[in-house]
């Protein structure tokens, strides 16, 4: 079995790991147009903020180690054309231009996401930079050195974690975003709120609900950014707008979402025999309304790339499906959500009610309890549990792992009342949240 894979992050290094495992026999070729595989995106803003030192942690893989797996890995080489009906692909040596072709049995498609760079004017000035890759993160901390004013375009988690960052740093920092908050696709107004707070304490801007219209220079590099409701000087811009999906060689030979997002079945097999897909550049199984949604997550990656290797030879394991489970720190606090929020219900047409809670973590007798507050969106009708969220400064995110599973596995609002979880005071009450919750509701 002649196995292609096309990318090597989350996703791809997990389906490669694998199958390399599963199929020893199999013939694995990677295709990376990086010089680096398996970095983890998700920590540049620690890497930024000083707190990872050594930025190697951050690489999970390396192509050595694929090549003691008998994977054989080539780095700097682009897919330039992929030919489904006739198994075959083009591919550059990016080292040397030298075009070729070579063919597959099984292809597996791990292309992940590139940020999204709208059409503004000045956005190819000096020092307005994406945030992705361990280039850009290279890129990001150079630059910054010698910044005294920054400012982030776009208020989800990469770019509220990047503020935090430059803050610690001691820079003057602005944050932008067309949303009139931050956070706005995790986490409901009361839980921003707050978020938000903690940001003016330390003196950051937060430009909300402004649309960025230009960007403005002095000798080929940023100066001032220009929205439709102000102006803010700066020496760095760096784009946290969002990603889409690298899928632009299989439009129009497999079916996709409107955004590009390819759609697979629970196997992870897309719409065509032998091609599988996983990672960012797929649409997932959004199991708080059933559809097909874009969630890049690295956990949703990781996931779906350790499937595509036990599907690949006849389908074994489904797909559970996702709840878009995440967790974030700003400063002091931690917060972490699952499902949908009361905001979003609202916009996908759902009919939802919610309860609140907001108490002492573990009993007062206790030298320390400080307040946590959870929320719990429900169906109006069936009561099944759709979403939570929870905002404490201690760490009690867990909490929404816990009713990521409720939500798997079509839990009621009422049921949670009464789930057995245990009681010690250093951690709880009798009553853990949770259970307080479903009480509440009832």
């Amino acid at each position: 079995m002649k196995i292609a894979v096309i990318g090597c992050t989350h996703a791809g290094t997990a389906a490669i790991l694998n199958a390399a495992n599963l199929y020893p026999n199999a013939k694995i070729t990677v295709y990376e147009k990086n010089d680096n595989i398996s970095f983890l995106s998700c920590g540049i803003a620690l890497y930024v903020a000083g707190i990872v030192k050594d930025p190697q942690g951050l690489f999970y893989c390396s192509p050595e180690k694929l090549e003691e797996l008998g994977v054989e890995t080539k780095m700097m080489h682009e897919v330039l054309d992929i030919n489904i009906p006739n198994k075959k692909i083009k591919v550059k040596n990016l080292n040397n231009n030298e075009i070729f072709e070579d063919t597959f049995d099984k292809l597996i498609v791990t292309t992940g996401s590139w940020p999204i760079v709208p059409k503004i004017e000045g956005i190819d000035l000096g020092n307005v930079l994406l945030s992705k890759n361990f280039y850009h993160s290279n890129t990001i901390i150079e630059k910054a050195k010698n910044a005294k004013n920054i400012v982030v375009v776009g208020a989800g988690y990469i770019g509220v974690e990047l503020v935090e960052a430059f803050e610690m740093n001691g820079k003057n920092v602005t944050l932008i975003d067309a949303q009139d908050r931050i956070l706005s696709r995790y986490l409901d107004k009361e839980f921003t709120d707050m978020a938000e707070d903690a940001f003016k304490e330390h003196s950051i801007k937060l430009a909300l609900g402004e649309i960025v219209e230009r960007f403005e220079g002095t000798s080929g590099k940023v100066s001032r950014v220009i929205t439709n409701k102000g102006e803010y000087e700066t020496d760095l811009v760096i784009l946290c707008i969002g990603f889409r999906p690298n899928t632009d060689l299989l439009k129009g030979q497999i079916d996709m979402l409107d955004n590009g997002a390819i759609v697979v079945d629970e196997y992870m097999r897309t719409s065509s025999k032998d091609v599988f897909a996983a990672g960012d550049s797929c649409a997932v199984i959004y199991n708080p309304t059933g559809t097909h949604e874009y969630i890049p997550l690295a956990t949703n990656a990781v996931r779906m790339g350790t499937l595509v290797a036990r599907n690949l030879v006849k389908p074994t394991t489904k797909y559970m499906g996702t709840q878009g489970t995440s967790g974030i720190k700003i400063y002091d606090y931690n917060m972490a959500s699952t499902g949908l929020t009361e905001y979003s219900a609202g916009i996908k047409g759902k009919e939802v009610k919610t309860v609140t809670v907001e108490d002492s973590y573990r009993p007062e007798f206790m030298p320390t309890y400080d307040k946590a507050k959870l929320k719990v969106v429900y169906e109006k009708d069936s009561r099944i549990i759709l979403g939570a969220q929870i905002i404490s400064k201690i760490d009690l995110t867990q909490t929404i792992n816990t009713i990521s599973i409720c939500i798997q596995n079509k839990m009621t609002i009422d049921e949670l009342a009464f789930i057995d979880f245990f009681f010690q005071p250093h951690y709880n009450k009798p009553w853990n949240l949770l259970n307080q919750v479903g009480l509440s509701a009832e």
